[in-house]
Order: C-alpha cells, then structure tokens, then sequence
C-alpha cells in the first residue's frame, strides 16, 4: 500500500479487487474520483472471482455513452442480458461452499435484485457495504470536478489499479481460498473472495498486508 502524506485518487470499482481495498486501508485520505472519463475493460464495472474450474470474471454492461469522453458519474447501467441474475448465480455459484459466504449473502442479494440507474451509485453502495462489513472505515470524499493526471497534490491510482497492470501493492500474503487445491491460491481477486472465505478475519489480512 502507498505510503505517502498525499491523498489517494481512485476511481470507481465494481465489488473491487483486494488491491483496492489495501489502498482503501492505508491509512490515507481517500478521494474518489466521480469525474475522470470512463475507460472500458477496467474494474469500474468488472470483477474477478474463483469459480470452481477457473477464474471468471463478471462485466455489468453499461449504456454506450453519446459522446466519446464521459464521466464516471455519467455512466448508466444497461438492462440487458439479466446480468443480475448471472451476477448473482455466478457469485454464489463460486462461494455457496465457502465458510462465510450463507452468512453475508443477505447483505449482498438486494443489489441484484435492485435496479440502479448508474454504475457509479451502485458501485458507491457496495463499497460502502463491504467497508462496514470489514469493519474498516476509510476517510473517503469524492471529486467535485475533473483531476488532471499531472497533479502534484495526489497519488493518483485511477488507472494504476487496473486488471491488465500489475498490483499496485508489492506483494499478497495467502489465506485460505475454497478451491485453492485445484489450480493454487489466487492473489487480487475481488475483495469478495476475502470476505466469504475469511469472515470477520478478512480485516487482520487488510491489516497485515
């Protein structure tokens, strides 16, 4: 995790990865970008989870923008596909054997059962509800404009964490993972994979890492 006295810029995430959340924990001050462009194929509406013969990862589709730049607070959440359904039946598929998974999926199923206008609200409520759930509670604020890169008064790890770079944080201490017999322990999957598999533990993890 960044050790820095400057403030950590992320931009939104769907059910992050593990990599966030130590960003999240860090101890820094948190502003979450509403304003920056959203980019395609980034955790801003995907997730990585452990089924039980791969890694899966689950997309929300989103409706196209009109314009080619468009804000993350902009960006509306499609209909199409009953994705909530998939979501929910790949999410329990992947963790109905997984110790903790019966006891936090009531807290969990109303969002697929919900329907939220846009990505960034629905994005916001889960973080929200797994920052309880971890018992961890980060100094979060959120952009009141557009941030350039550049900007010297912020860490900016809008991109940095992203599924096609590397983690930011230098290395992932293992814990206990339901189908890590079969192809290995995982590192930086959701931050949901933490929580069903290690419980009220998931927060030492946060905090030893």
């Amino acid at each position: 995790m960044p050790a820095t006295d400057k403030t950590v810029l992320l931009s939104t995430a769907y059910l992050p990865p593990v990599d966030y959340f130590l960003q999240l924990n860090s101890g820094a001050e948190i502003l979450i970008d509403r304003h920056c462009n959203y980019v395609k194929q980034t955790y801003r509406n995907r997730c990585v989870i452990a089924a039980a013969n791969e890694l899966q990862t689950i997309s929300i589709p989103v409706v196209k923008p009109d314009s080619p730049k468009c804000p993350d607070c902009d960006v509306r959440i499609s209909d199409h596909g009953a994705w909530r359904h998939l979501h929910w039946n790949a999410i329990a598929s992947a963790y109905r054997s997984s110790p903790f998974f019966e006891y936090y999926e009531d807290d969990f199923r109303p969002f697929y059962e919900k329907k939220y206008e846009f990505l960034f609200d629905f994005n916001e409520e889960l973080r929200i509800l797994l920052c309880n759930l971890l018992d961890i509670a980060p100094k979060v604020a959120y952009t009141q404009s557009f941030i350039e890169k550049d900007d010297e008064h912020y860490l900016d790890l809008r991109e940095a964490v992203n599924p096609k770079k590397p983690p930011v944080s230098a290395s992932f201490k293992p814990y206990y993972q339901v189908f890590e017999q079969k192809y290995g322990f995982q590192p930086n999957l959701s931050i949901i994979d933490l929580l069903f598999n290690m419980g009220n533990e998931a927060a030492l993890f946060l905090n030893c890492n």
